[in-house]
Protein backbone atom coordinates (compact mmCIF):
# COMPACT_ATOMS: atom_id res chain seq x y z
CA UNK A 1 0.00 0.00 0.00
CA UNK A 2 3.02 2.16 0.64
CA UNK A 3 4.50 1.19 -2.03
CA UNK A 4 1.75 2.38 -4.46
CA UNK A 5 1.67 5.30 -2.79
CA UNK A 6 5.18 6.25 -3.67
CA UNK A 7 4.79 4.96 -6.74
CA UNK A 8 1.78 7.68 -7.62
CA UNK A 9 4.45 10.23 -7.00
CA UNK A 10 6.59 9.19 -9.66
CA UNK A 11 4.23 7.29 -12.01
CA UNK A 12 2.24 8.97 -14.73
CA UNK A 13 -1.46 7.96 -13.82
CA UNK A 14 -3.17 7.49 -17.08
CA UNK A 15 -7.13 7.79 -18.22
CA UNK A 16 -7.55 6.17 -21.35
CA UNK A 17 -10.92 6.65 -23.34
CA UNK A 18 -10.26 3.30 -25.30
CA UNK A 19 -13.50 4.13 -27.90
CA UNK A 20 -13.98 1.91 -31.46
CA UNK A 21 -13.21 5.11 -33.64
CA UNK A 22 -10.92 6.83 -31.72
CA UNK A 23 -8.61 6.32 -28.28
CA UNK A 24 -7.88 9.10 -25.92
CA UNK A 25 -5.73 9.16 -23.08
CA UNK A 26 -5.48 11.74 -20.40
CA UNK A 27 -2.42 11.97 -18.30
CA UNK A 28 -2.90 13.09 -14.32
CA UNK A 29 -1.58 16.82 -14.49
CA UNK A 30 -0.99 16.93 -17.93
CA UNK A 31 -4.45 16.92 -19.55
CA UNK A 32 -5.10 14.53 -22.88
CA UNK A 33 -1.87 14.10 -24.42
CA UNK A 34 -3.54 11.64 -26.82
CA UNK A 35 -6.11 11.73 -29.32
CA UNK A 36 -5.67 9.32 -32.22
CA UNK A 37 -7.68 6.80 -34.29
CA UNK A 38 -8.27 3.23 -33.14
CA UNK A 39 -6.74 1.81 -35.73
CA UNK A 40 -3.64 -0.57 -36.41
CA UNK A 41 -2.24 -1.40 -39.82
CA UNK A 42 -0.56 -5.01 -40.19
CA UNK A 43 1.08 -7.09 -42.23
CA UNK A 44 0.49 -10.76 -43.08
CA UNK A 45 3.07 -12.98 -44.21
CA UNK A 46 2.65 -16.74 -46.17
CA UNK A 47 2.62 -18.32 -42.74
CA UNK A 48 -0.21 -16.53 -41.23
CA UNK A 49 2.11 -14.30 -38.71
CA UNK A 50 1.44 -10.48 -38.39
CA UNK A 51 3.53 -7.57 -37.84
CA UNK A 52 2.13 -4.45 -36.54
CA UNK A 53 2.98 -1.58 -39.41
CA UNK A 54 1.57 1.30 -37.83
CA UNK A 55 -0.60 2.63 -35.45
CA UNK A 56 -3.26 5.78 -34.86
CA UNK A 57 -3.34 8.51 -37.87
CA UNK A 58 -1.01 6.97 -39.81
CA UNK A 59 -2.90 3.47 -40.03
CA UNK A 60 -6.22 5.26 -40.80
CA UNK A 61 -4.71 6.77 -43.46
CA UNK A 62 -4.09 3.45 -45.20
CA UNK A 63 -7.96 2.32 -44.63
CA UNK A 64 -9.54 1.02 -47.81
CA UNK A 65 -6.13 1.89 -49.51
CA UNK A 66 -3.74 -1.19 -48.48
CA UNK A 67 -2.28 -3.90 -50.88
CA UNK A 68 -3.61 -7.44 -50.03
CA UNK A 69 -0.81 -8.29 -47.41
CA UNK A 70 -1.51 -6.01 -45.95
CA UNK A 71 -4.69 -5.03 -43.43
CA UNK A 72 -5.69 -1.87 -41.76
CA UNK A 73 -8.02 -3.28 -39.15
CA UNK A 74 -9.84 -1.79 -36.31
CA UNK A 75 -9.78 -3.95 -33.27
CA UNK A 76 -12.14 -2.51 -31.39
CA UNK A 77 -16.03 -3.53 -32.37
CA UNK A 78 -19.29 -2.00 -31.16
CA UNK A 79 -17.13 -0.68 -27.89
CA UNK A 80 -15.31 -4.01 -27.02
CA UNK A 81 -12.05 -5.73 -27.87
CA UNK A 82 -12.64 -7.83 -30.80
CA UNK A 83 -8.72 -8.66 -31.57
CA UNK A 84 -7.05 -8.96 -28.56
CA UNK A 85 -3.44 -8.98 -29.36
CA UNK A 86 -3.82 -5.92 -31.77
CA UNK A 87 -5.68 -4.13 -29.04
CA UNK A 88 -2.55 -4.83 -26.50
CA UNK A 89 -0.04 -3.59 -29.27
CA UNK A 90 -1.84 -0.83 -29.84
CA UNK A 91 -2.47 0.24 -26.01
CA UNK A 92 1.47 -0.30 -25.59
CA UNK A 93 2.13 1.63 -28.47
CA UNK A 94 0.18 4.85 -26.90
CA UNK A 95 1.26 4.35 -23.49
CA UNK A 96 4.92 4.12 -24.78
CA UNK A 97 4.60 7.06 -26.68
CA UNK A 98 3.50 9.02 -23.68
CA UNK A 99 6.64 7.76 -21.48
CA UNK A 100 9.03 8.61 -24.45
CA UNK A 101 11.27 11.63 -23.45
CA UNK A 102 10.63 11.51 -20.12
CA UNK A 103 14.35 11.55 -17.96
CA UNK A 104 12.90 10.41 -14.83
CA UNK A 105 12.79 6.63 -15.01
CA UNK A 106 8.92 5.90 -14.11
CA UNK A 107 7.52 2.79 -12.61
CA UNK A 108 4.58 1.15 -14.39
CA UNK A 109 1.14 3.53 -14.41
CA UNK A 110 -2.34 3.30 -12.59
CA UNK A 111 -4.85 3.61 -15.65
CA UNK A 112 -8.42 4.01 -15.91
CA UNK A 113 -10.17 2.82 -18.90
CA UNK A 114 -13.46 3.70 -19.65
CA UNK A 115 -16.13 0.80 -20.62
CA UNK A 116 -19.84 0.32 -22.38
CA UNK A 117 -21.94 -0.08 -20.04
CA UNK A 118 -23.07 -3.95 -19.33
CA UNK A 119 -20.12 -5.47 -20.96
CA UNK A 120 -20.37 -9.55 -20.08
CA UNK A 121 -17.51 -10.34 -17.43
CA UNK A 122 -15.17 -11.89 -20.32
CA UNK A 123 -15.17 -8.48 -21.91
CA UNK A 124 -13.95 -6.68 -18.72
CA UNK A 125 -11.01 -9.03 -18.33
CA UNK A 126 -9.77 -8.72 -22.17
CA UNK A 127 -9.74 -5.02 -21.30
CA UNK A 128 -7.99 -5.53 -17.83
CA UNK A 129 -5.57 -7.97 -19.00
CA UNK A 130 -4.97 -5.73 -22.33
CA UNK A 131 -3.75 -2.92 -19.91
CA UNK A 132 -1.93 -4.95 -17.70
CA UNK A 133 0.17 -6.47 -20.78
CA UNK A 134 0.94 -3.05 -22.02
CA UNK A 135 2.09 -1.90 -18.57
CA UNK A 136 -0.37 -0.92 -16.24
CA UNK A 137 0.11 -1.18 -12.35
CA UNK A 138 -3.16 -1.00 -11.34
CA UNK A 139 -6.49 -1.38 -13.62
CA UNK A 140 -9.91 -0.06 -13.07
CA UNK A 141 -12.80 0.11 -15.23
CA UNK A 142 -15.33 2.76 -15.28
CA UNK A 143 -18.41 2.71 -16.96
CA UNK A 144 -18.61 5.33 -20.10
CA UNK A 145 -21.83 7.10 -19.29
CA UNK A 146 -20.89 6.91 -16.07
CA UNK A 147 -17.58 9.16 -17.12
CA UNK A 148 -19.33 11.37 -19.78
CA UNK A 149 -21.62 12.49 -17.17
CA UNK A 150 -18.72 13.81 -14.66
CA UNK A 151 -17.29 15.25 -17.61
CA UNK A 152 -19.47 17.27 -18.65
CA UNK A 153 -19.99 18.75 -15.20
CA UNK A 154 -22.98 16.55 -14.07
CA UNK A 155 -23.58 16.40 -9.81
CA UNK A 156 -23.58 12.63 -10.27
CA UNK A 157 -22.71 12.27 -6.32
CA UNK A 158 -26.23 13.79 -5.21
CA UNK A 159 -29.73 12.78 -4.96
CA UNK A 160 -30.53 14.11 -8.22
CA UNK A 161 -31.44 12.51 -11.35
CA UNK A 162 -29.19 13.29 -14.31
CA UNK A 163 -30.10 11.85 -17.77
CA UNK A 164 -26.69 11.34 -20.06
CA UNK A 165 -27.05 10.16 -23.48
CA UNK A 166 -23.24 9.37 -25.35
CA UNK A 167 -23.17 8.21 -29.19
CA UNK A 168 -19.92 6.81 -29.68
CA UNK A 169 -18.44 4.76 -32.67
CA UNK A 170 -19.51 1.34 -31.94
CA UNK A 171 -22.34 2.06 -29.21
CA UNK A 172 -25.08 4.66 -27.86
CA UNK A 173 -25.67 4.49 -24.22
CA UNK A 174 -28.60 6.29 -22.21
CA UNK A 175 -27.89 6.64 -18.42
CA UNK A 176 -30.26 8.03 -15.51
CA UNK A 177 -27.46 8.70 -12.58
CA UNK A 178 -27.95 9.45 -9.38
CA UNK A 179 -25.84 9.44 -5.79
CA UNK A 180 -22.59 8.13 -8.47
CA UNK A 181 -24.37 4.90 -9.52
CA UNK A 182 -26.35 4.18 -12.50
CA UNK A 183 -30.22 3.86 -11.84
CA UNK A 184 -31.27 2.75 -15.54
CA UNK A 185 -28.96 2.39 -18.67
CA UNK A 186 -29.13 1.34 -22.13
CA UNK A 187 -26.66 0.50 -24.35
CA UNK A 188 -27.43 -0.25 -28.34
CA UNK A 189 -25.40 -0.79 -30.67
CA UNK A 190 -26.17 1.75 -33.30
CA UNK A 191 -23.74 4.73 -33.30
CA UNK A 192 -21.23 6.60 -35.72
CA UNK A 193 -20.00 3.48 -37.55
CA UNK A 194 -23.48 2.67 -38.25
CA UNK A 195 -24.78 5.76 -39.72
CA UNK A 196 -21.49 5.91 -42.08
CA UNK A 197 -22.56 2.57 -43.06
CA UNK A 198 -25.84 3.95 -43.92
CA UNK A 199 -24.64 6.33 -45.69
CA UNK A 200 -22.16 3.67 -47.96
CA UNK A 201 -25.85 1.70 -49.00
CA UNK A 202 -27.76 5.04 -49.59
CA UNK A 203 -25.21 6.22 -52.27
CA UNK A 204 -25.21 2.14 -53.50
CA UNK A 205 -28.48 2.21 -53.70
CA UNK A 206 -29.31 5.81 -55.29
CA UNK A 207 -26.53 6.71 -57.11
CA UNK A 208 -24.70 2.90 -57.96
CA UNK A 209 -21.95 4.50 -56.69
CA UNK A 210 -19.33 2.91 -54.47
CA UNK A 211 -17.38 4.58 -51.72
CA UNK A 212 -15.66 3.71 -48.36
CA UNK A 213 -15.82 4.39 -45.11
CA UNK A 214 -13.41 7.58 -44.86
CA UNK A 215 -15.43 9.51 -47.50
CA UNK A 216 -19.18 8.12 -45.65
CA UNK A 217 -17.85 9.88 -42.30
CA UNK A 218 -16.78 12.91 -43.93
CA UNK A 219 -19.93 13.25 -45.47
CA UNK A 220 -21.52 12.61 -42.33
CA UNK A 221 -19.57 15.16 -41.10
CA UNK A 222 -19.33 17.89 -43.32
CA UNK A 223 -23.58 17.69 -43.95
CA UNK A 224 -24.63 15.13 -42.20
CA UNK A 225 -27.96 16.64 -39.79
CA UNK A 226 -30.48 14.74 -38.12
CA UNK A 227 -33.01 17.31 -38.30
CA UNK A 228 -33.46 20.65 -41.55
CA UNK A 229 -31.79 23.50 -40.84
CA UNK A 230 -32.15 26.85 -42.29
CA UNK A 231 -30.18 26.53 -45.76
CA UNK A 232 -29.69 23.54 -48.12
CA UNK A 233 -26.03 22.01 -48.16
CA UNK A 234 -24.47 20.22 -51.27
CA UNK A 235 -21.45 18.51 -51.37
CA UNK A 236 -19.35 16.84 -54.35
CA UNK A 237 -17.91 13.58 -53.97
CA UNK A 238 -15.91 10.21 -55.81
CA UNK A 239 -16.18 6.64 -55.85
CA UNK A 240 -16.56 3.81 -58.26
CA UNK A 241 -19.54 3.68 -60.79
CA UNK A 242 -20.39 -0.19 -60.15
CA UNK A 243 -22.14 -0.50 -63.67
CA UNK A 244 -19.57 1.55 -65.74
CA UNK A 245 -16.48 0.23 -63.21
CA UNK A 246 -14.75 3.35 -63.65
CA UNK A 247 -13.95 6.34 -61.08
CA UNK A 248 -16.78 9.06 -60.72
CA UNK A 249 -17.95 12.18 -59.10
CA UNK A 250 -20.98 12.99 -58.03
CA UNK A 251 -22.97 15.87 -56.08
CA UNK A 252 -25.18 15.04 -53.05
CA UNK A 253 -27.74 17.42 -50.84
CA UNK A 254 -28.24 17.39 -47.29
CA UNK A 255 -31.50 16.30 -47.45
CA UNK A 256 -30.83 13.08 -48.90
CA UNK A 257 -28.56 12.35 -46.27
CA UNK A 258 -30.57 13.12 -43.56
CA UNK A 259 -32.84 10.53 -45.17
CA UNK A 260 -30.12 7.98 -45.07
CA UNK A 261 -28.86 8.41 -41.56
CA UNK A 262 -33.01 8.22 -40.27
CA UNK A 263 -32.94 4.66 -39.25
CA UNK A 264 -29.86 5.04 -37.06
CA UNK A 265 -31.22 8.56 -35.35
CA UNK A 266 -34.43 6.69 -35.07
CA UNK A 267 -33.01 4.08 -32.91
CA UNK A 268 -30.95 6.49 -30.58
CA UNK A 269 -33.83 8.58 -30.43
CA UNK A 270 -36.16 6.09 -29.23
CA UNK A 271 -33.15 4.25 -26.98
CA UNK A 272 -34.05 7.98 -25.28
CA UNK A 273 -37.35 7.54 -25.03
CA UNK A 274 -37.35 4.28 -23.55
CA UNK A 275 -34.78 5.18 -20.73
CA UNK A 276 -37.25 8.26 -19.78
CA UNK A 277 -40.59 5.58 -19.67
CA UNK A 278 -38.27 3.30 -17.24
CA UNK A 279 -36.88 5.73 -14.92
CA UNK A 280 -38.39 6.70 -11.31
CA UNK A 281 -40.79 9.36 -10.92
CA UNK A 282 -38.81 11.30 -8.76
CA UNK A 283 -35.69 11.61 -11.06
CA UNK A 284 -37.89 11.77 -13.99
CA UNK A 285 -39.24 15.24 -12.89
CA UNK A 286 -35.54 16.10 -12.33
CA UNK A 287 -34.69 16.02 -16.11
CA UNK A 288 -37.47 17.42 -16.66
CA UNK A 289 -35.95 20.80 -14.70
CA UNK A 290 -32.49 20.00 -16.23
CA UNK A 291 -32.73 18.14 -19.75
CA UNK A 292 -30.43 15.49 -21.33
CA UNK A 293 -26.65 15.78 -22.09
CA UNK A 294 -25.24 14.78 -24.81
CA UNK A 295 -21.52 13.52 -25.33
CA UNK A 296 -19.27 11.67 -27.64
CA UNK A 297 -18.47 11.83 -31.19
CA UNK A 298 -22.03 10.92 -32.70
CA UNK A 299 -23.46 14.02 -30.59
CA UNK A 300 -21.80 16.36 -33.10
CA UNK A 301 -24.40 15.44 -35.89
CA UNK A 302 -26.14 18.72 -37.05
CA UNK A 303 -29.45 19.62 -35.46
CA UNK A 304 -29.36 16.30 -33.48
CA UNK A 305 -30.33 18.28 -30.27
CA UNK A 306 -33.08 19.71 -31.90
CA UNK A 307 -34.43 16.54 -33.38
CA UNK A 308 -34.41 15.15 -29.63
CA UNK A 309 -36.16 18.25 -28.25
CA UNK A 310 -38.85 18.09 -30.35
CA UNK A 311 -39.21 14.15 -29.77
CA UNK A 312 -39.38 14.52 -25.79
CA UNK A 313 -40.27 17.65 -25.10
CA UNK A 314 -37.23 18.09 -22.91
CA UNK A 315 -34.47 20.30 -22.62
CA UNK A 316 -31.27 19.14 -24.61
CA UNK A 317 -27.83 20.64 -23.51
CA UNK A 318 -24.35 19.57 -25.34
CA UNK A 319 -21.47 18.85 -23.30
CA UNK A 320 -18.79 21.42 -23.58
CA UNK A 321 -16.70 19.31 -25.82
CA UNK A 322 -18.48 16.01 -26.41
CA UNK A 323 -15.83 14.46 -28.40
CA UNK A 324 -13.28 14.70 -24.77
CA UNK A 325 -16.47 14.55 -21.94
CA UNK A 326 -15.50 10.57 -21.43
CA UNK A 327 -11.71 10.72 -20.55
CA UNK A 328 -11.92 14.23 -19.23
CA UNK A 329 -14.59 12.37 -16.80
CA UNK A 330 -11.57 9.39 -16.19
CA UNK A 331 -9.10 11.84 -15.53
CA UNK A 332 -11.29 13.71 -12.68
CA UNK A 333 -11.73 10.75 -11.32
CA UNK A 334 -7.97 9.86 -11.13
CA UNK A 335 -7.54 13.11 -8.85
CA UNK A 336 -10.36 11.42 -6.25
CA UNK A 337 -9.65 8.61 -4.99
CA UNK A 338 -13.07 8.33 -2.94
CA UNK A 339 -14.86 8.72 -6.29
CA UNK A 340 -12.79 6.18 -8.13
CA UNK A 341 -13.89 3.39 -5.58
CA UNK A 342 -17.81 4.47 -5.92
CA UNK A 343 -17.74 5.04 -9.43
CA UNK A 344 -15.34 1.69 -10.90
CA UNK A 345 -16.52 -1.68 -11.56
CA UNK A 346 -15.69 -5.23 -10.90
Amino acid sequence: MILNSIFGWFSNDLAIDLGTANTLIYVKGEGIVCNEPSVVAVQKDSRGSRRVLAIGSEAKKMLGRTPGSIVAIRPLKDGVIADFEITENMLRYFIQKIHTGKTLVRPRPRIVICVPFGITAVEKRAVRESAESAGAREVYLIEEPMAAAIGAGLPITEPTGNMIVDIGGGTTEVAVISLAGVVFSRSVRVAGDKMDESIIQHIKRKYNLLIGERTAELIKITIGSAYPGNEIQTMEIKGRDLVAGVPKIIEITDEEIREALMEPVRQVVESVRIALERTPPELASDIVDKGIVLAGGGALLRNLDVLLREETGLPVTLADDPLTAVVMGAGKVLDELSLLRDVTVD
